[in-house]
């Protein structure tokens, strides 16, 4: 392939994948989260761009374990990406933090940046992270078998569903102390982001909601009216009209980025490395609902790739892909950011471009490096405000939850199922409704910390929907025994009244075509008895 070409091509598949790649970093840092300061944030941002690029690579390069029939890496045009589902867990965790004191607040009860709690979450997440290492190893069809789309897809769907808070409260204005609730009315953050910055207003304004449609609108322009190529970027098209009106109307402030170093690179800042036990569970919640997106993100891969998606060599690429899907959450963080996952968003680019060729993969690796490198571009994406980045990931959480929609749509809706799903969902939905409804089972107030560690474990897995939904449908899928059930046989209210129907559309016609022979002898075939339903 020509060079020219490629950098084209990759392109177009980096412009696909940046949204969700800068997502992820800008929520965790954020408010909600460790609540670093800009330049902070800044350095996340480029990390994310240039820890994609490199470890897309790995994927992309397919990499063969010295005597071993294993190999790490697909072959393909598989990017890797910062995972959304962590962000939940993430979010969760902070919160619990600042409660337990394990984080710093002023006297006032503003919360202060928190690196150690940033870096509790990356130890721990490396720790997690060879769980989906060693099921790597594991047949497709074993993982399929105790993971089945019974229970990653209510998991991926709660995910998104989380997520869609996050987006909406940043639709608002943002979501840290200036929402509330209540909506504060004075003090610093009785505006938002606080009072002071640069067209401050107080939490869900029209002018904040109006920004936020705008990128919402522009991504509805694109699918609706927008070529190919514009629908595959419609996400980044978006953001970008929503950052032009946010720049022409005085919402941006220039002082973050003229403030950025010119260049950045991993390991600029470092955060110091620990496990902290209360998020194991549902960091292994992630890394399994991680390894059966990387399955299906694979297998959909192949198939707009036009390879075969049944067979030793696409088993073969499914365990590289899972087994770098793993060593990427544990390479990812120990270069300071938060687990990776296989991305598609660019399978539409491989089907629009009909180019497979590993030469794109390489190129967007490229664009991607060089992004994250030049921190004064990833200093513009953090300058973004609240409402325009909230208009953007609403419809990217969506997408989540819909994908997770589409997984379940694959499982046949016996009672069996149906039992599963509505019991594990339940929970799910209670707990992303209801956060603090298990806050306060648990009433030990003593110095064992282990043992109030254990306790905060407990409420962090039941107050994290995705996880007790993840878990409770996994115990469910175990024990509950398959039903064998043709529910084509059943007879649904339509059915049972066909035969009436048939009878008395007969009626009708034979007395409309009495009626019509006495009066000339001509018949009429315009009533017909319907067909039977099926």
């Amino acid at each position: 392939m020509p060079v020219i070409l490629a950098l084209l091509l990759g392109f177009q598949h980096a412009l696909s994948m940046l949204a969700g790649v800068i997502t992820p970093p800008i929520i965790i840092a954020g408010q909600e989260g460790a609540n670093f300061d800009s330049e902070t944030a800044q350095y996340l941002v480029s990390t994310s761009l240039i820890v994609c690029g490199i470890l897309s690579s790995i994927q992309i390069t397919r990499f063969h374990i010295y005597k071993s029939p294993y190999y790490v890496g697909t072959g393909l045009i598989s990017v890797v990406g910062t995972s959304f589902a962590i962000i939940p867990v993430a979010t969760g965790a902070f919160a619990q933090m600042y409660a337990t004191g394990y984080c710093p607040t002023a006297a006032d009860g503003t919360k202060l940046p928190c690196p150690d709690g940033y870096g509790a979450i990356l130890g721990t997440a490396c720790l997690c992270a060879l769980l989906e290492v060693g099921l790597s190893f594991t047949k497709p069809s074993v993982l399929k078998r105790i993971f089945p789309p019974l229970v990653t897809g209510p998991t991926v769907t709660l995910i998104g569903i989380s997520l869609i808070q996050s987006g909406f409260e940043g639709w608002g204005g943002g979501s840290g102390a200036c929402f509330g609730p209540p909506r504060p009315t004075d003090g610093p953050y009785a505006l938002c982001p606080q009072v002071g910055a640069p067209h401050a207003l107080p939490w869900g304004s029209a002018e904040f909601i109006g920004l936020g449609f705008s990128v919402f609108v522009t991504i509805i322009i694109c699918e609706r009216f927008g070529s190919p190529i514009m629908k595959s970027c419609a996400v980044v098209l978006g953001l970008l009209v929503g950052c032009i009106i946010a720049g022409a109307t005085g919402y941006f402030s220039s002082s973050g980025i003229t403030g950025a170093p010119a260049a950045s690179f991993i390991w600029v800042k470092t955060f110091p490395l620990r496990v902290y036990g209360p998020i194991i569970l549902p960091l292994l919640a992630v890394y399994v609902v991680l390894m059966m997106e990387a399955i299906g993100d694979i297998t959909a891969t192949c198939d707009v790739s036009r390879l075969e998606v049944e067979g030793k060599l696409f088993e073969s690429r499914i365990q590289g892909g899972v087994l770098a899907d793993g060593f990427n959450g544990l390479l990812a963080g120990l270069c300071t950011i938060t687990p990776m996952s296989t991305f598609a968003q660019n399978n539409g680019v491989i089907a629009l471009t009909r180019c497979a060729n590993r030469r794109a993969g390489y190129a967007a690796c490229f664009f991607l490096v060089v992004m994250g490198i030049f921190s004064k571009f990833a200093a513009a994406l953090v300058a973004i405000p609240a409402p325009v980045l909230g208009g953007m990931t609403t419809f990217l959480f969506s997408a989540v939850a819909v994908s997770g929609i589409r997984i379940i749509s694959t499982c046949p809706f016996t009672r069996r199922n149906r039992f599963i799903l509505t019991a594990s969902m339940a929970l799910g939905f209670g707990a992303t409704l209801v956060p603090n409804w298990f806050s306060y089972v648990f009433t030990y107030a003593g110095d064992n910390r282990a043992k109030q560690g254990f306790f905060n474990a407990i409420v962090l897995v039941l107050e994290t929907g995705f996880a007790v939904t993840g878990f409770l449908a996994l115990f469910l899928n175990l024990v509950l025994a398959e039903e064998i059930e043709d529910e084509a046989a059943s007879i649904t209210a339509n059915d049972a009244d066909a035969a009436d129907d048939r009878e008395e559309w007969a009626r009708i016609k034979h007395g409309k075509m009495e009626g019509e022979g006495s009066d000339g002898g001509e018949k009429s075939n315009d009533l017909e008895a319907p067909a039977a339903k099926p």
